[in-house]
C-alpha cells in the first residue's frame, strides 16, 4: 500500500500536473489560433449624439438570458462552479501539501466550512445526474460521454469526505481520492470541462458571446474549417 501511495503521491501526480498546465497552454493558444482582433467600430461623429448610451444590460437582455429564463438553475450552477473551483485550492490538507513541496501555502477554509462545501458538490453533481434523467430536453441530448464527466467531477470530491470521514479504508480512500483528482486534472484541458477555467477567456475577448469586457476578437471561420 505503501507503494501504491508513493506512486500516485509522486509520480503520477507530477504526471497529472504537466498535462493540466501543458493542455490549459495548448488550449490558450488554439483560442488564439481560431480567432482574430476586430477592432470596435464606432459608428460617424453624426450619428453619436442620437444613440442613446447604456447604463447596464436592458431588462430584455436580461429576460432572454439564462438568469431570465431559468433563475433556479443558473444560482444553483454558480454556486456548484464557485464551490468545485474553490475548495481543491484552499482546503487545508491540499494547502498542507503545497507548503511541503514548494514552501508557501494559501488561505485555508476551516474545516466546518470545506465540509459543508463538499457537500454542496456532491449534492450538485446528484442534482445535474438527476436532471440529465428526468428532464426530457436534457436527457434527449444526453450520452455516455456526459456521465462519465460527471463522475469524473464528482469522484475527487466523494472520496475525499470519505476519506476525511474515514469511511471504508483510510488508506484505500486516500488512494482513490488523489487518483481520481490526477484524472480530473488530466481531463480538464481535453473534454468539456476546460469551459470553467477558458470561461474568462471567452466572455471577456470574444464579442457577441455576452462579452464582460472587451469583446474585440471574433471567430476566424476560415481558420475553424481547416
Amino acid at each position: 500500500m505503501n507503494e501504491i501511495y508513493g506512486l500516485v503521491r509522486g509520480p503520477l501526480a507530477l504526471a497529472a500536473i504537466v498535462v493540466f498546465v501543458a493542455g490549459l497552454i495548448f488550449q490558450a493558444r488554439r483560442f488564439f489560433s481560431l480567432t482574430s482582433e476586430k477592432p470596435i467600430v464606432l459608428p460617424p461623429a453624426s450619428l453619436l449624439g442620437k444613440i442613446e448610451p447604456r447604463s447596464g444590460p436592458s431588462l430584455d437582455a436580461i429576460n432572454n438570458s439564462m438568469l431570465g429564463v431559468h433563475p433556479f438553475l443558473t444560482v444553483i450552477t454558480t454556486i456548484f462552479h464557485v464551490c468545485l473551483i474553490m475548495l481543491p485550492i484552499f482546503l487545508l490538507a491540499h494547502n498542507v501539501l503545497l507548503y511541503e513541496s514548494f514552501g508557501f501555502s494559501l488561505f485555508v477554509f476551516p474545516e466546518l466550512v470545506a465540509n459543508i462545501i463538499t457537500v454542496i458538490v456532491i449534492l450538485g453533481g446528484v442534482f445535474f445526474f438527476l436532471r440529465r434523467i428526468f428532464v426530457y430536453r436534457v436527457r434527449a441530448i444526453t450520452t455516455l460521454y456526459d456521465y462519465i464527466i460527471l463522475l469524473i467531477v464528482a469522484a475527487p470530491f466523494l472520496t475525499g469526505y470519505m476519506a476525511t470521514r474515514q469511511w471504508f479504508d483510510y488508506d484505500t480512500m486516500l488512494i482513490l481520492h488523489i487518483l481520481s483528482g490526477e484524472v480530473m486534472l488530466v481531463a480538464i484541458p481535453f473534454t468539456k470541462l476546460k469551459h470553467g477555467l477558458l470561461f474568462f477567456l471567452y466572455r471577456y475577448l470574444m464579442r457577441y458571446e455576452h462579452s464582460l469586457g472587451s469583446g474585440t476578437r471574433v471567430w476566424s471561420y476560415s481558420k475553424s474549417v481547416k
